[in-house]
């Protein structure tokens, strides 16, 4: 054996094995595997095969929660007990993960709405990949902003503002990052223990006293299947709660896109029209919803979040909390130099607008990437006049597409040839919003 060399405590190809045969492991044999895959010892193409042996046979619970806390071993963790107002009180956390939706822009209105009843946000959010818009994106459509903090700067926002949005820094879960990677292009992603690891490893490394779950169920959700996003979220509840983070998640309808908007600029308008105590129904109603679930999980019963966006209180922090990352939250957010309308083809209701339709349509128009490098368009996207339930007359707008780059109009048109159905008038769909809550 040469220097610098030690000999492994087991052997990479006895794992693949083992989970092949349906096996299950110990958590030495987990704390290793996640190790030596972060320190290069287990190569990609052995993950690979672990990673659809894992998706096809399964994880037990303990499995489970031994593979999230070998994840959140191989980086740091942030520490926020330590938090106090400048005033010197004690602040409680709370943070909100979605698992990414068409027009999910709910985190830019719901952060300082929870900020204004005295219960800090630290909110770490990642860029977009595909359909799914990317909070960080949505943000830096606003002149000056910038999503990179430090851990001190993070603090101190927390501590003067009370609610940050930023990236994670690559010291948090970089297991994750790296296994991440490789289920993107193998085939692997919708594995549950693979997911509910993934997201709860980063989640309770950043440190938060409680976290509520927005497990998004439909056409335009990265789970189309109920019954396996409500076993998604069981998974990821129980592995807060065996971490001491108070842990809830609700089952949310992604079949429709939320509000009216699907792009970076134009969610962001749609959010501060929210924040100034308008904007669409459902995205108010899942805001004032989530923000109820965060503050009752980090102790805060009395609060009434609908009033926080009515009379202005919101809109203050959000102001604070923009300018705060170098942002000024009152220039004019970028808009694109193209539009193309697309028209109702016939009278009746509108009874399905599908959400993977027009999320495929906006990141067609630029406002997504395809690869992780990509450059994405602030002012592109998918501008919705009407939603499911409304009555529509042919040759009416229906939406309006947004672009710089005018070449991109007909591979959009394509993604929405089957986006809408219209039926006859007395078809009212009802369509809940919030489908379960598990705690």
């Amino acid at each position: 054996m040469t220097e610098g060399q030690h000999a492994e405590q087991f052997d990479a190809v006895d794992m693949i094995r083992t989970k092949r045969d349906r096996g299950t492991f110990s958590q030495a044999q987990i704390d290793w595997t996640v190790d030596a895959y972060t320190r290069g010892v287990i190569a990609d193409e052995q993950m690979a095969a672990l990673n659809m042996a894992i998706l096809l046979n399964g994880m037990t619970r303990q499995e489970i929660s031994w593979w999230t806390a070998a994840m959140i071993a191989s980086g740091e963790r942030m520490d926020f007990s330590t938090l106090r107002t400048p005033e010197g009180a004690v602040k409680a956390t709370s943070d909100k993960h979605s698992t990414g939706g068409v027009g999910d822009k709910i985190t830019l209105p719901l952060a300082p709405l929870v900020a204004v009843f005295g219960v800090a946000v630290p909110q770490l959010s990642g860029r977009g990949l595909g359909h799914t818009g990317g909070t960080l994106d949505k943000l830096e459509a606003i002149p000056g902003w910038r999503a990179d903090l430090t851990n001190a700067q993070m603090m101190r926002q927390l501590s003067e503002v009370g609610a940050v949005i930023c990236a994670a820094g690559a010291a948090l879960a970089p297991a994750d990052k790296k296994l991440y990677a490789l289920r993107d292009v193998t085939g692997t992603v919708e594995a549950i223990p693979l997911i509910a690891s993934s997201i709860m490893s980063k989640k309770i490394a950043e440190g938060t006293g409680s976290l509520v779950l927005d497990v998004k169920v439909g056409s335009g959700a990265f789970m189309k299947d109920e019954e396996m996003a409500r076993e998604l979220a069981r998974t990821m509840v129980a592995l807060g709660k065996d971490a001491g983070v108070n842990t809830v998640a609700l089952l949310t309808n992604m079949n429709t896109p939320l509000g009216l908007t699907a792009g970076n600029a134009i969610e962001v308008e749609e959010s501060v029209e929210v924040l100034a105590g308008g904007g669409p129904a459902d995205v108010v109603e899942l805001t004032v919803t989530l923000a109820q679930e965060m503050l009752a999980a980090a102790g805060v019963h009395d609060a009434d979040p609908a009033a926080a966006l009515r009379d202005g209180r919101a809109m203050d922090v959000w102001k604070r909390m923009i300018a705060a990352q170098g942002g000024d939250p009152d220039a004019a957010l970028p808009v694109a130099r193209e539009s193309e309308v697309v028209y109702a083809p016939a009278d009746g209701v509108l009874v399905e607008l599908d959400a993977l339709s027009v999320g495929v349509a906006a990141w067609r128009l630029g406002a997504g990437r395809a690869r992780k490098e990509d450059v994405v368009q602030a002012g592109a996207g998918v501008r919705m006049h009407a939603k499911p339930g409304a009555l529509v007359r042919a040759g009416e707008p229906l939406m309006t597409l947004l672009t710089d780059t005018p070449e991109k109009f007909e591979r959009a048109r394509e993604a929405l040839e089957n986006a809408v159905v219209i039926a006859p008038e007395g078809s009212r769909p009802a369509q809940r919003l919030i489908l379960d809550r598990i705690s």
